[in-house]
């Protein structure tokens, strides 16, 4: 019987999402070798998320795809609500945002449908020397003192030195290690998302459809930027299995809207969903990491529960890439559960309020003002500190003609002399540390990996 060989890697990232698609792009710029396995045939399909906000899009301009993420997008319609066939009002769905505020060039969420968002990512990891496995469902993980290793159904085992669970709010791997979730089902009525093709809407409005009656609920048909598709929304009564056919779909429109069904002239991808919110008790287990929806689980009225992964894989990267390269010790891992969960459960706190019409989509789902002000990677030796702050994000700000976003991108620290003081800058574009002169910054910059 001949043996399957075992491939070797520095972090083996379980899932092929945005958030396994990201921390490969990242590690791939910094030279460490990853590989990133998926378990289905190909990259998802769907727009199950479709909305990138602002602080994501900066994370993208650093990761270089945002030229082609703007292409693929566009930005959010005005909702049209409709009723008995006519339309009977308009709303924004998310608060305006005035320019330069919060220092940053995008002032709302762009729209991206998730599979096309994937697809870029895809492509830049390539570019990068980077590739995804496809077909390897995990079925087996363990560690011990030097790596982990993983089995799956089809093919040889990996051996890392880390592991990342990337692999969504089901995760196979955190089942495996045994981290609960904690959390709760918000809407106990199923919904089903679905990417039609449809004639006779105006693509300029996010059509919304009210309930007519007690016995019936809402549906939304938005128009996917970058497509010719709308994405479907429709809610339903507690105990009720959506029928995903494309026959059912059409008999729902046709229901629920003055349009026809056979108005609905293709049905591309559909599922269904029960909204939850849900953080899992600890983001890391010995060598192996839970990032995105393997931590949390949003309900996606907010827009949050992406652009939080996104940025949890955005805040591990660097930190991997510092303890592998041997530029700081493996006390700098410590660092990535001490300031994303905290973050998870703030943002969860607020996709959940946003559910239930306690809150607006307004400046905090931008995600600009989050800040790691809290964690001890934030170190401040200023006397009287003003203005920004160790675990700011640095504002994209232009000083003296040259634009600091310019001088932060790519994947080293920066250090940033302002009016203020002198700061060290992450590479994912906070502030690590603050001083009025450079005195005591080494000492911050060996610990830390700068």
């Amino acid at each position: 019987m001949q043996r399957t060989q075992q491939t070797q890697t520095d972090v083996l990232i379980v899932g092929a999402g945005p958030t396994g698609l990201v921390l490969g792009i990242d590690l791939a710029r910094r030279g460490v070798h990853a590989l990133v396995v998926e378990r289905g045939d190909g990259l998802a399909r769907g727009s199950r998320d479709k909305g990138l906000q602002p602080r994501t899009m900066e994370v993208y301009d650093d990761l270089g795809v945002l030229d082609e993420i703007l292409a693929a997008g566009g930005p959010y319609p005005v909702g049209m609500i409709w009723t008995d066939g006519r339309q009977t009002g308009e709303y924004p769905m998310f608060d305006p945002a005035q320019d330069g505020e919060e220092g940053s060039r995008f002032t709302g969420p762009w729209m991206v449908p998730q599979w096309r968002n994937q697809e870029i990512l895809s492509a830049r990891l390539g570019q990068l020397g980077g590739s995804v496995a496809f077909g390897r469902e995990l079925t087996r993980i363990e560690q011990d003192e030097t790596g982990v290793t993983a089995y799956f159904a089809s093919g040889g085992p990996v051996r890392a030195r880390y592991a990342v669970a990337a692999d969504g709010g089901r995760s196979a791997v955190r089942r495996a290690l045994g981290i609960a979730m904690t959390g709760e089902v918000l809407d106990p009525n199923p919904t089903l998302v679905a990417d039609v093709r449809v004639s006779g809407l105006e693509r300029a409005w996010w059509h919304v459809f009210p309930p007519s009656g007690e016995d019936s609920d809402f549906l939304a048909l938005c128009p996917l930027a970058g497509t010719e598709d709308f994405q479907l929304v429709a809610r339903f009564p507690a105990g009720t299995d959506p029928d995903l056919s494309p026959e059912g779909i059409r008999k729902l429109v046709a229901d629920r809207t003055h349009l026809a069904a056979e108005d609905v002239t293709e049905v591309g991808w559909a599922s269904d969903f029960r909204p939850r919110a849900a953080l899992a008790d600890r983001f890391r287990e010995g060598r192996i990491f839970l990032a995105g929806d393997a931590a949390h689980v949003h309900s996606p009225a907010g827009g949050q529960g992406l652009n939080t992964s996104v940025q949890d894989a955005y805040n591990l990267g660097w930190k991997l890439g510092a303890v592998l390269g041997g530029r700081a010790p493996e006390a700098l891992l410590d660092t990535y559960e001490e300031e994303r969960r905290p973050i998870a459960a703030d943002v969860l706190g607020l996709s959940t309020a946003i559910h239930r019409d306690e809150a607006r989509r307004g400046a905090a789902t931008r995600q600009l003002g989050l800040n790691y002000r809290g964690s001890s990677l934030s170190v401040e030796i200023r006397e009287t500190p003003d203005g920004l702050r160790p675990g700011d994000r640095v504002p994209d700000l232009t000083v003296d003609g040259v634009r600091i976003f310019d001088r932060l991108r790519g994947p080293d620290w920066t250090l940033l002399t302002l009016d203020s003081g002198v700061f060290l800058v992450r590479p994912d574009g906070y502030v690590g540390w603050a001083g009025a002169t450079t005195e005591g910054m080494d000492r911050y910059a060996a610990a830390a990996g700068a």
